[in-house]
This record gives structure tokens, C-alpha cells and sequence, in this order.
């Protein structure tokens, strides 16, 4: 995971947001490769809903929107995670997911001189995993005497009132084994003011989800594109979460994106939707690079789930930190539009043309996070491979992300073989020119052309495109270009075509470029 964090930064994926002041925490910036990788995971995305399906259309909402609309949803008054502080280190994590701990819980007490000169006993509780001395535990029960504002001097004895093993327990701080406080409820909403005067009634929040605009609209998209149950809006915007304890590098963010389904459907037809999106979304996964193999379907049991879900799935993926979630399927029944229909007194109900009745729908839910998902990529697509140079005979590592065509940053980068022949570099610049406005390419001639191989393998350039002598003078033997057709001896304006996975290269001609380029990047 560190080689695949500084490859972001060294080459410009992804940085620290306010970086120079020292960083925000759960906060990312998206840099010239990382802004165009996440853009095509998007529009591929949209594409996918909105545009190859009939029965899907677009929405954009609002991340304010009236306080409301949370507390009808309940997000005001539930939207929260149990939290727990070290009493040491003083820092949060949610309750639960303490990472679970064995070893020996020692129950220790403290005798201590107050500033009156009187003493009073200090109880702790401190874990010490297993082959470690008793004596660490009293080092922790020191420093928890520290910040509890005694000085050394103070301390006239500890000891221990027992000892017991304990098992997976999460009660303690995995980083120093100190005891953690109670769980606390912490609301997990960034809370705004809208207008000049800051008042109870001007309160509201940036949008922890997007989906419930596209429930507070459901009746006017509804009416405006004319569809029909079953159909869907889809939506691809920012949300924000202040989250405890941001972590794994942009997987949980306290500002993120989002890729949201709304999928309305008749009532009693949610567990067959369900199953078709699970599998509707783990092809798409396949398409952007990411193997089903690779991904980890979870029937979330009752008990984990949401109050309202009557199913959900857990699509998750195995980062190097552990199998984490990527996106969830949910059936939520029509909790959310007789939520908003009660508490605005307006209508959401469909009238179903084909049984004449009136019936609020019920609704399917993939959503996705861009940020897990640009993510996973990287990590799927990192390699490192062994292999010898071609003119010196030694072993190098090759840093290579196998991104899907589709969606890397770069499609195809343009190189003169020599950048101080004139004639090369015309030709090689006219290529660049043709293909810019057809898809996104990058012109290189500085280095050996070995290095710039290299540099684009690193960030995942599929194609490398060489104009070379054989371009100018015609190429040496007879092949088969890259399309399949015969290159005769002799044959002019042709180029190296370079692989980025295999290394292949093969020879095409300039004018097959565009359509062959187009054809393996759609």
C-alpha cells in the first residue's frame, strides 16, 4: 500500500489536500492523472445508466437542501456512529470496529499524593498482549497518570488487583493497550448555516448521501421523462461525512463521491431486482479492470443491516489492507418516499396504468463510492515485473499499472524516436495533433525511448506509438500490422505500436491509428 500511495503522489494522481499546511485529514486532491482516471470511471458509469439503458435517466441535486428533508429521512436524529476516546493518546475511534485484541487484562490501581497532601487510589485497566511483561502495562498506567495531571513524583505506588486472559476483546487501544472510555453517540453530519444570521432556523447540513434528493423529486422526474415502473435515476455527486477516524489512504473520507442508483420498482418485486443488479454490478466491476475473483459478495445478515433494508449486498474488494466494502446493494422497500410523503404532505405515490391502482414504489439501491472504486483500481492494476534490459542484458523492476484502457488517464502517448531528427519529430507531432481531439494522448521525446516507455508503463499508458526510420524510409521485412492487414517491405508511414501489458510491439499504419486506438479504449 506505501509503494502505491508514494506512485500517487510521485506522479500525480493523488495529494494531500492543503498539503503545505500540514494536510487535513480525510481530505484528498486529485492531480492531473488522478482528475482524468476518475473522470473516465465516472462517464463509463454514466454511460452504463444512462445511456446504453432505456429505462434509466440522469439527475444532478443539490448538496444543500432543506433541514427537512434530513429529519424527515431521519438522518438528523440517527445518522450517528458509536464512538470511544484513549484517555491517553486522546484519540477517537468508532466502536465498532476496534480492531479485536488477546492477551492479559491487568486490573491496575494506583496510589497518588493529591495537591492536599492527601492520597487517593487511581483504578486502570491496561491489555498486554501475550509475551509481554507486566511491567509495559504499568509504563501505559504512568502515562494515564500523566494526563491525568500527576507528576512522577506523585506516584507512590502501583500494583495490580488481578489479572485476566481475555479473548478478541475490543474494550482496549490496540496501538497501547489502554482501557477505552464509554461509546459515545456522535453524529456524523457536517452541519452548515444558510444566510446571514447563524439561528436554529437556518441550520442544515451538507448531504451525508445523495440519494434523498432523488426521492424529494421522484414525482417530478416522474412526470418529466414519462417512464414507467420499473426505471431508475442515477445520480454522481459529492457527499460528506465527518467521519471518526478517516483511514487507508481515500478509502474513508470525510468528503467523498458518490455513484447512485435510485431503481423504483412495483411492490413484491424487490428480491428479484435485487439479484439483478448484484449481477448487473459485478459485470461492471469486470469491465474497469476489477476480476470477479477479486470481489467478495456479502449478504449482509438482518442484524447488520438497515432497519428499512428487506436485503442488502455487500460488494467487497480485497485491498492490501483487508477486504473492505466497495458498494452496497440495498433494497429499501418504499421507507424513503413514505418518509417524505408524511412529512411534506405531498404526494409520492405512482399511478400503474396497466392495474389502475395507486401504490408508493419500492426501491433497489447499488451505490457505489468513486473514491473505493478509483482505489481499487490502482491496487488491482499495481505490478512490479522483473525483466532485462534489452541493450545492457540486466535484470530491472518494471513499475506497471494495468489499467482497463477504458478508463486510464492516458490512452497512447506519441514519440519521436530521436528527438534531433526534424523529420521525425513532424511527423510524430502531426500524429499527436490528429489524435488529441479523438482521445486523450501525450507527446514525449526527451529521454531514451526505453525511459519513456517506462514512464508511461508506470502510469498506466496502454500505447506507445514510435514514428521511426522505418516510418520515413519503409519498413525492413513484411509483417502483419496491428489491424490484421499484410505491411509489405518498403512500406512508408507506418510506426512501432507498443503494448503496455505484453511489451509486443508490432507495426501499424499512421492512418489505421484512429479507428484502432478508438475501438480498444471504448
Amino acid at each position: 500500500m506505501d509503494k502505491i500511495v508514494a506512485l500517487c503522489k510521485r506522479r500525480g494522481f493523488i495529494f494531500q489536500s492543503s498539503e503545505i499546511y500540514g494536510g487535513l485529514n480525510g481530505a484528498w486532491d486529485y492531480g492531473p492523472l488522478g482528475v482524468e482516471l476518475k473522470r473516465n470511471l465516472k462517464d463509463f458509469w454514466w454511460k452504463s445508466m444512462t445511456q446504453l439503458r432505456d429505462d434509466i435517466v440522469g439527475f444532478d441535486g443539490s448538496i444543500l437542501m432543506n433541514r427537512a428533508v434530513w429529519k424527515a429521512s431521519g438522518h438528523e436524529a440517527t445518522f450517528s456512529d458509536p464512538m470511544v476516546e484513549c484517555p491517553i493518546t486522546k484519540k477517537r475511534f468508532r466502536a465498532d470496529q476496534i480492531e479485536p485484541q488477546s492477551g492479559t487484562v491487568y486490573h491496575l490501581r494506583a496510589v497518588v499524593k493529591t495537591k492536599s497532601g492527601a492520597t487517593t487510589a487511581e483504578p486502570f485497566q491496561v491489555l498486554v498482549p501475550k509475551g509481554k511483561p507486566v511491567e509495559s502495562a504499568q509504563k501505559v498506567m504512568r502515562q494515564y497518570l500523566t494526563v491525568r495531571g500527576y507528576a512522577e513524583t506523585d506516584i507512590t505506588e502501583i500494583h495490580s488487583d488481578k489479572s485476566e486472559q481475555v479473548e478478541n476483546t475490543t474494550l482496549f487501544n490496540a496501538e497501547n493497550g489502554a482501557q477505552l472510555g464509554e461509546p459515545k453517540v456522535f453524529n456524523l453530519m457536517l452541519k452548515t448555516y444558510v444566510g446571514a444570521v447563524e439561528s436554529e432556523d437556518s441550520i442544515t447540513y451538507l448531504r451525508p448521501e445523495t440519494a434523498q434528493a432523488m426521492f424529494v423529486q421522484f414525482k417530478n422526474v416522474l412526470d418529466v421523462s414519462q417512464k414507467k415502473l420499473p426505471f431508475g435515476i442515477a445520480q454522481i455527486g459529492k457527499a460528506f461525512r465527518n467521519e471518526i477516524n478517516p483511514r487507508n489512504f481515500t478509502f474513508r473520507s470525510r468528503e467523498f463521491e458518490q455513484m447512485e442508483l435510485e431503481f423504483f420498482i412495483k411492490p413484491g418485486t424487490g428480491p428479484e431486482w435485487l439479484e439483478t443488479w448484484k449481477e448487473e454490478r459485478l459485470a461492471w466491476y469486470e469491465q474497469v479492470g476489477i476480476p470477479r475473483a477479486k470481489i467478495h459478495v456479502l449478504t449482509v445478515p438482518e442484524k447488520d443491516r438497515a432497519f428499512y433494508s428487506q436485503g442488502t449486498y455487500d460488494l467487497e474488494y480485497e485491498f492490501p489492507f483487508g477486504i473492505q466494502e466497495l458498494e452496497g446493494i440495498a433494497h429499501r422497500g418504499n421507507y424513503d418516499l413514505t418518509q417524505h410523503q408524511n412529512a411534506s404532505g405531498k404526494p409520492l405515490t405512482y399511478f400503474d396504468e396497466d392495474t389502475k391502482e395507486k401504490y408508493l414504489a419500492e426501491v433497489v439501491e447499488p451505490s457505489a463510492g468513486v473514491d473505493r472504486t478509483v482505489l481499487a483500481i490502482l491496487c488491482e492494476s499495481y505490478d512490479e515485473e522483473v525483466i532485462k534490459d534489452e541493450e545492457s542484458g540486466k535484470e530491472e523492476t518494471r513499475v506497471v499499472l494495468h489499467f482497463a484502457p477504458r478508463i486510464a488517464p492516458i490512452k497512447a502517448a506519441v514519440f519521436p524516436l530521436l528527438k534531433n531528427k526534424p523529420e521525425l519529430v513532424a511527423i510524430a507531432k502531426d500524429i499527436y495533433k490528429t489524435l488529441q481531439p479523438l482521445l486523450k494522448v501525450t507527446y514525449a521525446d526527451s529521454a531514451a525511448i526505453g525511459r519513456r516507455y517506462r514512464r508511461m508503463d508506470e502510469i498506466g499508458t496502454p500505447f506507445g506509438i514510435t514514428v521511426d526510420f522505418d516510418t520515413l524510409e519503409g519498413a525492413k521485412e513484411a509483417s502483419t500490422s496491428a489491424t490484421g492487414k499484410p505491411i509489405a517491405v518498403g512500406e512508408k508511414d507506418t510506426v512501432t505500436l507498443r503494448h503496455r501489458d505484453s511489451m509486443k510491439q508490432e507495426r501499424i499504419a499512421i492512418a489505421d491509428l484512429p479507428a484502432y486506438l478508438l475501438a480498444k479504449v471504448a
